[in-house]
């Protein structure tokens, strides 16, 4: 049992609410009017409050995550480029490779080693990785890239609408030597 408190005109009064099957126990009639006001008055509110909770939450965003990471290739030395009188965007290639056996149980079975290559953008826009980005990548490189997944559309040369898949680098990581690899 709970014990309800409240205050009515005639002074402060205790009434006993029953919550397990919802009946009131007072002997006193105003006592009784008084918690069934309460109780109806609690219920609206609680009504207004989800309401007014269900609008905010409309207003209140969501967590959302765009986060890329690549791990491969640099396939082309970088190009620096401004479009516009746009902030310049240096822009290379990069491929990942995805390996498979196409033979499949056995885990420990000689199956054909099949690969698939994928190429990917790279834009970097941050005005000291966009530099470093210019100056160090370089192809045959081994880098580790996360950004952002970005799309966007271009017109090409004859005029068509073309939609493009871009990653917008936040950081680069260089994990070769490409004066080693060179050698």
């Amino acid at each position: 049992m709970q014990t309800l408190q409240f205050v009515f005109r005639g002074g402060v009064g205790k009434a006993t609410d029953r919550i397990q099957r919802g009946q009131l126990e007072t002997e006193d009639p105003r006592e009784r009017s008084t918690a069934m006001f309460r109780r109806a008055s609690v219920q609206v509110f609680r009504q207004y409050v989800r309401h007014q909770s269900n609008e905010m939450n409309s207003l209140i965003l969501e967590r959302s995550m765009n986060r890329v990471q690549l791990l491969g290739r640099v396939g082309q030395d970088p190009v620096m480029r401004q479009v516009e009188g746009r902030n310049p965007v240096t822009i290379f290639s990069m491929a990942t490779n995805e390996m498979w056996r196409s033979e499949e149980g056995d885990t420990t079975s000689t199956g054909d080693v099949s690969q698939k290559t994928t190429w990917h953008r790279i834009s970097v826009f941050r005005p000291g990785l966009r530099d470093v980005a210019y100056q160090y990548v370089k192809k045959g490189a081994r880098v580790l890239v996360e950004g952002k997944l970005d799309y966007g559309e271009y017109v090409d040369k004859n005029n068509v609408r073309r939609q493009a898949t871009t990653i917008i680098a936040d950081n680069i990581v260089f994990l070769s030597d490409t004066l080693k690899e060179r050698v």
